[in-house]
């Protein structure tokens, strides 16, 4: 019997015949949402075809029963090109259609186990034909003949072709684009395929329970159930006596206005609820009634940083009851290992723990998911096929993006794109929610294709006069130091009430934190050096405070400014960005509860924004915008954080930031919207390809898909997850260590979010020099020690946190 592995535990041997054609089915399910089953089959079926060669075979069984001998051979035994191989030898000397289906999905499977390859790389090379045409595979006709036998005879085979062309032809257009995202799909496609599979043997599930998780995915009487409990829940707050109240009768006619809208097509719409509106149950009303009226399988919650995912689940989760079908997907646990060719097929096939280990991972077929921009960003563009691997489950699904301003000025051209692919081809229906909306649809090449007359609030212009709850301060006149600043709030912040202040720089927040100790008020300090579950303790301890009326100052960075629920009576900020001052004003007499209250803003003179250049433009523009309107505020209807004022910034910003909107890679020279989305002919790879070689490039494709890959990051600077020592972090490494099964894992990897920390790299190596990381699983996860971990900071470099931690 051909195998394909060897179960770990008990050495039972799965066929071939059984993977191949089970991964095809499953691949045939995936691909079928969006009407290319037969082009997701046939990368299930011929993934592994590799496997029937002698080599593998003797592989295979010497590294389940004499691991030590088969050490010699690793890396040495590649089962992921001859699939590719077998296209590329019968389409691609054919038509255009078969020449695109062959590469798209030989790429897919020679790519399964690493990254998607270059059509042409930088140095004008071809990764893909380097495998599908230039490798020479021992045994290759035999591995063919075999196939042909056991899965599909050839007659069967080409009519299954025949079928996949035709559907690759009602799909797709001559855009370099949408190839992209085409063959990132089947890609996703074939990998979950792949890796369920061999999760459901690894697990020994049984054949019952194998067409249950077939079965087609119908969440309408579930949401149907969800809307029933929002409605009630709406219908409890309007017999509150506050509901009366105007601003409340606002919001109740906004959150009416979404269900109305909700019967539209599906499109790119925007939600310019101001601060405060109850933007989060009006855009839950939408995606629920739209979801039932437009048969949506999924609704994607999309936040800009980690620190808000916990709220925003939990007062869903509140409200619709309902904690298994609800996940939170952000912060990684572990690294994930990148191998790449036979070495990453090998590693792959032995089923360790460490295999098993990812397997456990989310791979987003939850009915709603909260997520966050990086995550989103990463199932399109980063490598690893586990980001990737989620892609296919985006698909027929409601997507919701909260403080959409907030995605990276580099980000914003892929941002853009990858929402029209899903809005033309991918069925979803993209609702951009903030009261900052950014002018994306003015972005020059790659402009987002919103819908004309998309916004749901009628009359933006009465609306935020009706929210109009501060007044912007402006005291930018003459920088101000932290020294200054302290002085200003020991005097003033008695009087104000519960002050919140938000600054620029980590270091300047922790150094103003500190000049206020000791003080007046009871001073506290919110970082993202702090594990969520900690940020959460330190939100209930002040939302305690201001539920008293209890005097007291925050100092934090911009992180509170994004979705926290939270209203102090009083708010300084730094000056940036007029979106990040906007939201910044959304903490202050959020529920107005005053009638009018005043947000400061500073010019701060120690904040070195050398490093955070988005802010430091922003800043610029904010301060220009500032000068005008002192000597025309009627420009700006009197308001410097109106929708006109809100829409310049954003028009100047887009302008001044044009070069910087394409993701440009200094190792390559080029726009990563370039390696990715270029015509062949603007493309200088194929323009020295074809003058080095004298002859015309053989491929339609013509991507740097695994260089563009290996160059994105949504942060720049890499971060590594640690689990940290605070309250039950310490017990989930026990209990990781002690666990076996998958499900278990699984639940281990959720509740592991919220005890860990994301480290740039100078931090973490500075730790790890101090001896303070302790390493689990051969490097897949690590552990805070102590003495490391601060009660008042959070992570702390200097490693005085354990005695602090211990005398609280």
């Amino acid at each position: 019997m051909y195998i394909a592995r060897i179960r770990e535990g008990d050495k039972r041997r799965q066929a071939l015949k059984e993977h191949l054609l089970e991964a095809k089915r499953l691949a045939e399910f995936y691909g079928a949402k969006l009407g290319l089953k037969h082009v997701a089959g046939l990368a299930g079926m011929l993934h592994d075809l590799g496997k029937y060669s002698d080599e593998f075979q003797d592989y295979i069984r010497q590294a389940a029963f004499y691991p030590e001998a088969a050490g010699a051979r690793k890396g040495r035994v590649d089962h992921s090109t001859a699939g590719g191989k077998l296209l590329f030898a019968m389409l691609h000397n054919n038509s255009c259609h078969e020449k695109l289906l062959t590469e798209i999905i030989g790429n897919a499977i020679i790519s399964h186990h690493a990254n998607l390859h270059d059509y042409i790389s930088p140095s004008s090379e071809s990764g893909y034909l380097k495998r599908v045409q230039d490798k020479d595979l021992p045994q290759y006709e035999s591995i063919v003949d075999h196939f042909f036998q056991e899965v599909i005879t050839k007659t069967e085979f080409s009519e299954y072709v025949a079928a996949a062309l035709e559907e690759l032809r009602r799909f797709i257009d001559k855009s370099p684009a949408q190839s992209f995202f085409l063959t990132k799909f089947i890609f996703s496609c074939l990998i979950d395929a792949d890796r369920t599979d061999a999760r459901r043997f690894d697990e020994q599930t049984s054949e019952s329970e194998l067409e249950l998780e077939v079965e087609p995915y119908q969440p309408r009487s579930l949401f149907n159930s969800y809307y029933q409990k929002l409605i009630r829940h709406l219908a409890v707050l309007k017999e509150k006596k506050e509901a009366a109240e105007p601003i409340n009768l606002l919001r109740a006619a906004m959150s009416e206005q979404c269900e109305r809208f909700s019967e539209k097509p599906s499109g790119i719409y925007t939600l310019s609820i101001p601060t405060g509106g109850g933007k989060t149950l009006a855009s839950l009303r939408y995606a629920l009634k739209h979801a039932q009226e437009h048969g949506k399988q999924r609704i994607v919650y999309v936040v800009p940083f980690t620190t808000i995912i916990e709220q925003n689940a939990r007062e869903v989760r509140d409200i619709l009851h309902d904690n298994e079908n609800i996940l939170e997907h952000h912060s990684n646990v572990f690294e994930e290992e990148q191998g790449s060719g036979a070495e990453a097929d090998e590693q792959y096939d032995l089923l360790t723990k460490k295999e098993r280990l990812k397997l456990a991972r989310d791979s987003w077929d939850s009915p709603v998911i909260f997520t966050t921009l990086v995550q989103f960003l990463n199932v399109f563009y980063a490598k690893g096929n586990r980001n990737t691997r989620r892609l296919h489950n985006l698909i027929h699904s409601v997507i919701i993006f909260d403080e959409v301003q907030k995605v990276p000025t580099k980000c914003v051209s892929l941002f853009n794109e990858a929402l029209n692919f899903l809005k033309e081809k991918a069925h979803c229906s993209i609702l951009l929610c903030t009261a900052t909306q950014p002018t994306l649809e003015y972005v020059k090449k790659h402009r987002l294709l919103k819908a004309l007359d998309g916004e749901i609030v009628p009359d933006l212009i009465s609306v935020g006069k009706a929210f109009k709850r501060v007044e912007i301060i402006d005291k930018t006149d003459k920088p101000m130091t932290n020294e200054q600043l302290a002085a200003w709030l020991r005097a003033d912040a008695q009087a104000w009430g519960s002050t919140l202040v938000v600054l620029n720089t980590k270091t300047v927040v922790k150094n103003l934190y500190k000049k206020l100790k000791g003080g007046p008020l009871p001073v506290y300090h919110l970082s993202t050096s702090m594990c969520a579950e900690h940020r959460q303790t330190r939100l209930t301890e002040i939302r305690e405070l201001l539920k008293k009326g209890i005097p007291f100052i925050c100092v934090t960075t911009q992180l509170i400014e994004a979705g926290v629920d939270i209203s102090f009576k009083c708010v300084v900020r730094s000056l940036a960005g007029l979106d990040s001052i906007a939201q910044a004003a959304g903490r202050c007499n959020r529920h107005g509860e005053d009638e009018l209250r005043y947000v400061y803003v500073v010019d701060h003179a120690e904040e070195k924004l050398s490093n955070l250049p988005e802010i430091e433009t922003g800043k610029g523009i904010a301060a220009n915008i500032f000068a005008r309107f002192k000597k025309k505020a009627d420009k700006y209807e009197g308001n410097l954080l109106s929708e006109k004022a809100m829409h310049e910034y954003f028009q100047v910003f887009y302008h001044k930031a044009e070069a910087d909107l394409n993701y440009y890679i200094p190792a390559v020279d080029k726009d990563m919207t370039k390696l990715l989305f270029a015509q062949a002919a603007e493309n200088s790879y194929i323009t020295y390809y074809q003058k080095k070689t004298g002859r015309r490039f053989p491929l339609l494709l013509n991507g740097s898909y695994k260089t563009a890959a290996d160059y994105f990051h949504v942060i720049e600077q890499k971060t590594t997850s640690v689990i940290v020592p605070y309250c039950a972090g310490k017990e989930l490494i026990v209990a990781l260590n002690s666990s076996e099964r998958i499900e278990d894992l699984t639940k281990f990897f959720r509740k592991a979010q919220h005890y860990t920390v994301d480290l740039y790299s100078q931090g973490f190596n500075q730790l790890k020099r101090q001896g303070a990381i302790i390493e689990h699983l051969d490097g897949m996860i690590y552990e805070l020690k102590e003495n490391w971990y601060s009660n008042e900071y959070g992570v702390d470099l200097q490693g005085e946190g354990g005695m602090e931690f211990a005398l609280m």
